[in-house]
């Protein structure tokens, strides 16, 4: 990996290390609201409250990665299926298709085909991370690692706290003999996610390799 790549890629895991937000609840303004006795007329309240809207989709994810981020949670798979659920929605019927239609040929471990849906995917959705993701694993799974870290960039541009990106980013970086970068890309993983045996394993072995410890 040449420098220049190197440094292209440092950007994304800065973003990525300080990106999961505080979670709290807004409190609306004059305190809580007037209870109604249960034999007034409602007329006396005036017209009956709307029901509040549902959470943003950034709130959701803000309130899931605040879960995923507490050591020692056993559930978080289910989490991060949570959170994956909502990444995997673009909003456009027609591009959820093509996601499945690609997804579905990775199953099937039919690598040209799935490129092909998620190029569109990406094409037609240069916003929408999870087909950059999708073509990142695809190329990835085709032993492409140049290209599939080039779409990981676009991924974390998108979506910093991407735990399956940066995760994949580190087994790249390790593959290719570059132990500081995946040091770094699991140390992003582990931020947002403590609980992961798999990127706490590969963290300790890459800093016994590198000498390289966190105080």
């Amino acid at each position: 990996m040449t420098g220049f790549r190197k440094r292209q890629l440092a950007g994304a895991f800065i973003a990525a290390l300080s990106v999961v937000p505080a979670v709290g609840a807004a409190q609306a303004p004059g305190g809580a609201p007037e209870s109604r006795p249960l034999d007034a007329p409602d007329a006396a309240f005036g017209p009956p409250i709307p029901s509040a809207a549902p959470p943003s989709r950034e709130a959701q994810l803000d309130a899931l990665f605040a879960e995923l981020a507490e050591p020692g949670r056993t559930d978080w798979e289910q989490v991060e299926g949570r959170i994956d659920a909502i990444w995997s929605r673009s909003g456009s019927a027609a591009m959820d298709l093509l996601l499945k239609r690609g997804n579905d040929a990775l199953e099937a471990e039919d690598y040209p085909t799935a490129v092909e849906h998620f190029s569109a995917l990406v094409e037609m959705a240069p916003d929408f991370a999870e087909g950059w993701n999708s073509r990142a694993t695809t190329f990835y799974l085709m032993g492409e690692f140049s290209l599939s870290m080039a779409d990981i960039e676009h991924v974390l541009a998108l979506e910093p706290r991407h735990f399956g990106a940066l995760s994949g980013l580190g087994f790249i970086a390790e593959a290719m003999d570059d132990p500081e970068m995946a040091l770094r890309a699991f140390r992003a993983v582990r931020t947002l996610n403590p609980n992961r045996e798999n990127i706490n394993e590969a963290i300790t072995r890459l800093e016994r390799m590198t000498g390289e410890t966190e105080l």
